[in-house]
């Protein structure tokens, strides 16, 4: 007896597997473009505070006055994310990479987590290298 339903199961399949393949794809490129964009945040964040730090001169005690009041405020209406070691970070992050067009071409495959690992350490000769190696670089699964 011939099964008529044979032709129908193996294009349902091959449906689904497309459908699978457009949502993974469609998921990744909101991830790539969620990354892009609190990358970009941090790093205008930290500009504005090496701006208020009186035209990036750095006042060592007025510059940590306003990185506690801002980590107050900022957490008060955002919840985490916002303390006073990450508000330094940004800080960080802006004076060590203080042009945003480089960074958007140099560092376009990295993720926060590996910009936070470079921000960490204290050798610039280092830092380099991470941003070369860095594991991002290569397919995200998500």
């Amino acid at each position: 007896m011939k099964n008529d339903n044979q032709p129908i199961q193996t294009n349902f399949s091959q449906v689904v597997d497309d459908i699978k393949q457009i949502i993974d794809s469609g998921r990744n490129a909101a991830y790539v473009a969620v990354d892009a964009t609190m990358i970009a945040t941090y790093w205008h964040i930290g500009r504005r505070i090496v701006e208020e730090e009186q035209d990036g001169q750095e006042r060592a005690q007025y510059g940590k006055e306003l990185i506690k009041t801002l980590a107050k405020e900022l957490t008060h209406a955002y919840g985490n994310g916002y303390s006073q070691r990450y508000l330094a970070y940004f800080r960080k992050f802006y004076l060590t990479m203080p042009d945003l067009a480089i960074l958007q071409t140099r560092l376009q495959n990295l993720k926060w987590s590996h910009i936070l690992t470079t921000l960490r350490v204290e050798d610039e000769t280092a830092r380099r290298w991470y941003r070369r190696a860095n594991p991002s670089r290569r397919k995200r699964k998500y």
